[in-house]
């Protein structure tokens, strides 16, 4: 099982907010085509942050972004619609999924295995919620049939697999290199991340 000092927690916190102002649709950042960091952070706070008031935390954070950019930068307002508040379970399967990763984890390449699941699931729960709420609940298709909804799943969830695996693919390099640092600066340690 994984666990971190609260100082610790406080500064994954803040990165993972960091990451989620500077990708999330580009709205404030210059960035361009820089992939969204949100589905990462939302399991990054699962696997990392103690709290389950990160959860309700990072979403009310993602909305005030979002309405914020909407309000006062001028930001499309294609996506906030009733179906918005299909991300909450979109991002709850992430988090949950990050809980679970928590709990499995240990510092060896055994690890991978309960990640990979991990991810795999909860990036197909989450897309299901996110496009399946938007497109039955935004307003925004006409005639919905299974058949259409099935191919624009498809079609993007592998977009959403590469972004997740980029920024988890990053937290892995960090992790490692950060538990590695710690146990070169004191080698009778026996914290194996």
């Amino acid at each position: 099982m994984l666990t971190l000092s609260t100082r610790y927690q406080i500064i994954i916190g803040l990165v993972l907010a960091l990451f989620m102002v500077i990708t999330r649709g580009h709205h404030f950042a210059s960035l361009q085509n820089v992939p969204s960091a949100s589905w990462a952070v939302f399991f990054l706070a699962g696997v990392y942050l103690r709290s389950a008031w990160s959860m309700p935390g990072f979403f009310t954070f993602a909305w005030a972004l979002d309405y914020g950019a909407y309000i006062w930068a001028g930001a499309s307002g294609f996506c906030l619609t009733p179906a918005y508040f299909f991300l909450l379970p979109a991002y709850a399967s992430l988090w949950l999924a990050g809980c679970w990763y928590k709990n499995q984890h240990t510092f060896s390449l055994r690890t991978f295995i309960p990640l990979s699941l991990s991810l795999a699931v909860s990036t197909v729960i989450c897309r299901i919620f996110s496009s399946g709420g938007f497109y039955l609940f935004s307003g925004r298709f006409e005639e919905k049939t299974f058949i259409e909804f099935s191919e624009r799943f498809m079609k993007h969830l592998p977009l959403f697999f590469e972004s997740l695996l980029f920024y988890a693919g990053i937290a892995i390099a960090v992790h490692i290199a950060f538990v590695l640092i710690s146990n070169l600066s004191d080698p009778l340690k026996t914290n194996t991340g």
